[in-house]
């Protein structure tokens, strides 16, 4: 992919927006019309991703949401305008390929990909390829969904690319040596943390990679909100999981701030919370699962890294990235 020289790393730092913890996705787009933007918001029908959707598509946006289990999807956006309801799932590669390609037959440019969708902390299983399911799901099956849409973001001249990571960062970075479990004993939260480090991870590169092209690309922690995606954790997990926790409005405000901010114009490769650039913090500043963690660590924005992770994952995916 061709990279650009003049490529300026906008620094991990607040800028301040103005906005915070409580702010809304309403908020963040009070007075916008996004009318003629298309947005893919994957997972875009429950939780966060169904407020990312409704803020999106009140604004005047084109919302297309990609979904496993089209029934309950159907019926959860069944109130809100503008929205498509496509088939896709992440973690079954012929899905993403059938998917993006009805997108790219429609000729569309795509403005906006907020790659929203995950789990969290199954039980060990693992995909066709014999993949870690949350790594195939929640990074790689976006790594090729981003790759496979590449083309429709490049013609919209200043597409925007977000990530849904998470405070689950703090479980670790990513494995390069055993990414699959295959020698080490599976831990769902490492998995986890995993998982999210390396959706923090594809921004920074996918930033650097697509800033010649006018796409920047932000990753984001939404907050901590009690939805569907705790489903496999305990009484016990949830009740240590103490703190302050944010509506799902709120939670979506970060996505959309990122997706559609005039203030972050021509910056990219951050991670982002409470709708702001995030501040990083050290591993030495971590005290246990209940704390509400301030900022970003230094494994999940490592440029290094980043590259490391995209050539891992060109080869597990067998995609790459063409411009």
């Amino acid at each position: 992919m061709h990279t650009d020289n003049t490529y300026k790393i906008t620094p991990q730092a607040p800028i301040p927006s103005g906005f915070g913890p409580q702010t809304t996705a309403r908020e963040v787009l009070a007075g916008r019309d996004l009318s003629g933007k298309i947005a893919i918001v994957t997972g875009g029908y429950s939780g966060v991703g169904l407020e990312t959707t409704r803020a999106l598509a009140e604004a005047g946006a084109t919302v297309i949401v990609p979904a496993r289990t089209m029934e309950k999807a159907r019926a959860l956006i069944a109130d809100i305008p503008r929205v498509v309801l496509e088939e896709l799932d992440l973690i079954d590669p012929d899905s993403i390929d059938a998917f993006a390609q009805r997108f790219l037959n429609t000729g569309r440019q795509l403005d906006m990909l907020i790659n929203n969708a995950g789990i969290m902390a199954p039980p060990l299983v693992r995909d066709a390829r014999g993949y870690e399911s949350q790594f195939a799901t929640n990074h790689l099956g976006h790594f090729q969904l981003t790759a496979r849409l590449w083309p429709s973001l490049k013609q919209a001249g200043d597409a925007r690319v977000v990530s849904v990571s998470s405070t689950g960062i703090r479980f670790g970075g990513v494995d390069f040596e055993d990414p699959n479990f295959e020698r080490q004993e599976y831990n769902k939260w490492k998995a986890y943390g995993q998982s999210k480090s390396a959706n923090a991870l594809f921004a920074v590169e996918m930033d650097r990679l697509g800033n010649a092209y006018g796409v920047h690309a932000f990753s984001v922690h939404p907050g901590r909100i009690m939805t569907d995606l705790v489903r496999y954790m305990s009484y016990e997990e949830k009740n240590a999981a103490g703190g302050e926790f944010k509506t799902t409005e709120q939670g979506a405000a970060t996505s959309v701030w990122c997706a559609t901010s005039p203030q972050l114009e021509g910056k990219g490769g951050v991670y982002c919370m409470d709708a702001d650039i995030a501040e990083v913090i050290t591993a030495e500043a971590l005290q246990g699962l209940g704390q509400v963690m301030s900022g970003v660590l230094p494994w999940a924005i490592d440029p290094g890294f980043a590259e490391r992770l995209w050539l891992v994952s060109e080869e597990m995916t067998g995609v790459k990235f063409r411009t």
